[in-house]
């Protein structure tokens, strides 16, 4: 009867505890997290109930194991699995731990930062220094779990007397992705490009949607993935809309014909621009950029919040102005010229935009 009672109290009572601790710490995490809801950590921190209940178990078990009188000649090959589930559960619950501060960290900080990219680079710092530390704990549980072998304890002995050689052969084979670590760092401590960040990379234009210590994931505007290692940010040349603040300034190019009547247009612009709800109110400007032989180039300059908004805005005006062209100057818009150049600028013969013949005084041997 001893034989199964000591073995049923020794796991049992194992169970009971682990269970009773992780309970405890539950009920202690939940009535901080309900005394202070200005920070979700406490409540995030519950997430490692389960491996905190395996840590528990695994410990009680690896103390008392002896005092259950089973399986003695099997001790040694028992006490090796106890050790590696201990280290596993080990790491699982740092991992969790890690996760919940960094996510509070994060959290906390975009809401009290009123600058939206400091608050967009602290969350690609945070987030890269997690995966860095979850490479690192993933790595020595790793190698803990390996010396519990004595096979791999004598491999690491003889690997440490050669670390010089491996480490040479290792620094050249592994070059590039050191390299790409090395760029990671940069880029989280030095501020170049940030999660949230609008830039163009080799014609293409997106949002960094990841950042990790070896590539970087790009979210283009047609809601493709583009991967690229962080090395490139660091060795080529990009853009980056979101440095310096989100507000920026685009413009609108029309081709037109030389009689075009450039202050009816710039006044017309100014309407249009000032009653679009994109533009910000900073500024906005129409002059004429360049002249051909048949047409003179008009750049409009508006400006937005943001680089979706510019995008809206540009559109906009673009459209609107050459309604406006269409409907009251028709002759404005390029086209094949065949009239002498002593004609007046009004006189323009066929039809407008809206279909409407025009009169036989605004008449002109041009087809446009």
């Amino acid at each position: 009867m001893e034989n199964v009672l000591r073995p049923l109290i020794v796991f049992g009572g194992a169970i009971v505890l682990a269970f009773a601790v992780a309970w405890g710490v539950d009920r202690l995490l939940r009535r901080v997290d309900a005394r202070r809801p200005e920070t979700p950590l406490w409540g995030l921190l519950r997430r490692g109930r389960v491996p905190l209940q395996a840590v528990v178990f695994v410990a009680l078990l690896n103390v008392f194991y002896d005092q259950a009188e089973i399986a003695r000649h099997y001790r040694p090959a028992v006490n090796l699995w106890l050790h590696i589930i201990l280290i596993a559960a080990t790491a699982w619950l740092v991992l969790r731990v890690l996760a919940a501060v960094v996510e509070t960290t994060t959290v906390r900080y975009a809401g009290v930062a009123h600058d939206p990219a400091r608050a967009r680079r602290v969350k690609t710092q945070l987030t890269l220094i997690q995966r860095l530390v979850t490479t690192v704990v993933v790595v020595i549980a790793a190698s803990a779990i390996l010396l519990q072998f004595d096979a791999m304890k004598t491999l690491g002995t003889s690997m440490l007397a050669s670390a010089g050689v491996l480490g040479i052969v290792a620094g050249v084979a592994a070059q590039s992705t050191l390299g790409n670590l090395f760029a990671g760092l940069s880029i989280a401590f030095g501020d170049m490009v940030r999660i949230g960040d609008e830039v163009v990379v080799d014609g293409e234009y997106g949002t960094v949607d990841e950042i990790t210590v070896s590539y970087l994931v790009l979210r283009t505007w047609d809601e493709r993935r583009l991967t690229m290692p962080v090395s490139y940010f660091t060795s080529k040349p990009f853009e980056n809309w979101s440095r310096g603040g989100p507000q920026m300034s685009g413009t609108v190019y029309l081709q037109l014909d030389h009689s075009a009547p450039v202050a009816e247009l710039r006044k017309r612009t100014e309407q249009l621009v000032r009653a679009n709800d994109y533009w910000d109110g900073r500024n906005w400007s129409l002059v004429v950029t360049d002249t051909t032989p048949t047409t003179i180039e008009v750049r409009a300059v508006v400006s937005a919040r943001t680089s979706d908004d510019l995008w809206t805005l540009r559109c906009d005006l673009r459209e609107q102005l050459l309604d406006w062209l269409q409907s009251e100057h028709p002759y404005a818009l390029p086209g094949i010229r065949l009239s002498s150049a002593g004609d007046r600028p009004g006189a323009y013969s066929g039809s407008n935009s809206n279909g409407h013949l025009e009169s036989r005084d605004h008449r002109e041997s041009r087809i446009s």
